[in-house]
């Protein structure tokens, strides 16, 4: 605390990320990244970047990028916003779009900066409970409000919902943006994208760090219609001219260009992560239906907390949420190799059987 502070932030209580920790022979399951390297294509596209071009400031409107990724969502240019990861770009958003005079609308239990960028925009907002199966229910959200926003698949939870009950949602809802956030949209989920052209309120948000494996470059970006797309320029613009270097436009471009590498990663996830649902189930877990790269998982008898401190000492570190309470019982487990699969079950089943 210092009298030095501006009166918002004593007001913040920031984002806590997933944790980094410097161990040997770690199996690291706790903070979704991809555990499959990034394409070569991508390495040997850094690797020519690194010229006596650095002396030179980057593109400002990242247009070689935007192109990229126009063409893999067959959408055109002015219809995409690169930013700093998808974190910057989802705080663009909520600055940009979200700040109303009605509340924005996101669940009880999703992702945990939603309400961080709220404190920081003083954006009023209003949390609508998942129902008890931990789904979204979009009816819920058929009231008055100054914009809707969730992951899809949701997170922590895993679960998806379907390309027509987002459409249902739009049909409903065409008075504010809704902003879907596909971070983990590519291991089984249907993507919102072939609607933006039909919903002008709609605003679509991805990231390279999962899908990609691109987590340690930084590249976010979103989809939607020009007006949208507009109004995250100007705050981007009176923020940052810059925020896409040279080494992440030339990396980002790569990994949207290399389709084949991209599918073949994707599919690799979601086959680990339907034998990972199966032994786990085996072993007395509940899991819910999973989307994602990672999976929601509880014990029958075991709480979170217990089997997150008894992985840890084994070397394996899964997620666990302490609040709220209804998610507590559970682990949140990237999907990781086959190995590492391997891993954690055969330690879980030690741990179990001791128990």
């Amino acid at each position: 605390m210092s009298k030095f502070w501006s009166d918002v932030i004593h007001k913040l209580t920031p984002y806590v990320p997933g944790e980094q920790p410097k161990l040997d022979n770690l199996v690291k399951l706790n903070t979704n990244e991809n555990p499959y390297g990034p394409s070569p294509k991508v390495i040997a596209a850094l690797k020519l970047e690194a010229a006596d071009s650095l002396r030179l400031y980057p593109d400002p409107n990242s247009d070689a990028l935007k192109a990229a990724i126009a063409e893999v969502h067959h959408l055109q240019a002015k219809q995409v916003f690169v930013g700093n990861g998808s974190d910057e770009v989802l705080a663009h958003v909520f600055q940009a779009l979200l700040k109303h005079s009605r509340p924005l609308l996101f669940p009880d239990i999703t992702y945990s900066f939603y309400p961080v960028y709220c404190g920081l925009y003083d954006i009023e907002y209003q949390t609508i409970p998942l129902a008890e199966d931990f789904s979204i229910n979009i009816d819920d959200y058929d009231q008055p409000n100054g914009g809707i926003i969730f992951p899809n698949p949701n997170a922590p939870t895993g679960i998806p919902l379907s390309l027509a009950t987002i459409e249902k949602l739009l049909q409903k809802n065409t008075q504010s943006v809704v902003v879907i956030d596909e971070a983990y949209v590519d291991f089984g989920t249907e993507s919102a994208v072939s609607l933006i052209n039909t919903y002008p309120n709609l605003l679509v948000t991805h990231t390279l760090s999962k899908a990609r494996s691109l987590a340690g470059l930084r590249v976010g970006y979103s989809l939607g219609h020009p007006d949208l797309i507009e109004a995250l320029i100007r705050v981007k613009d009176s923020f940052n001219s810059y925020p896409i270097d040279r080494f992440a436009s030339a990396g980002a471009i790569a990994a949207m260009q290399d389709t084949a590498y991209f599918e073949e990663t994707c599919s690799k996830v979601i086959a680990t992560r339907e034998a990972l649902i199966n032994d786990l189930t085996q072993l007395g877990f509940d899991v819910l239906p999973s989307g994602a790269n990672f999976i929601f998982a509880k014990h029958q008898v075991k709480e979170g907390a217990e089997l997150t401190a008894l992985l840890r000492q084994k070397n394996i570190i899964v997620r666990h949420f302490k609040s709220p309470s209804r998610i507590a019982p559970y682990l949140r487990i990237t999907i990781g190799t086959e190995a590492q699969s391997k891993a954690l079950i055969g330690t879980l089943t030690e741990l179990l059987l001791d128990a």
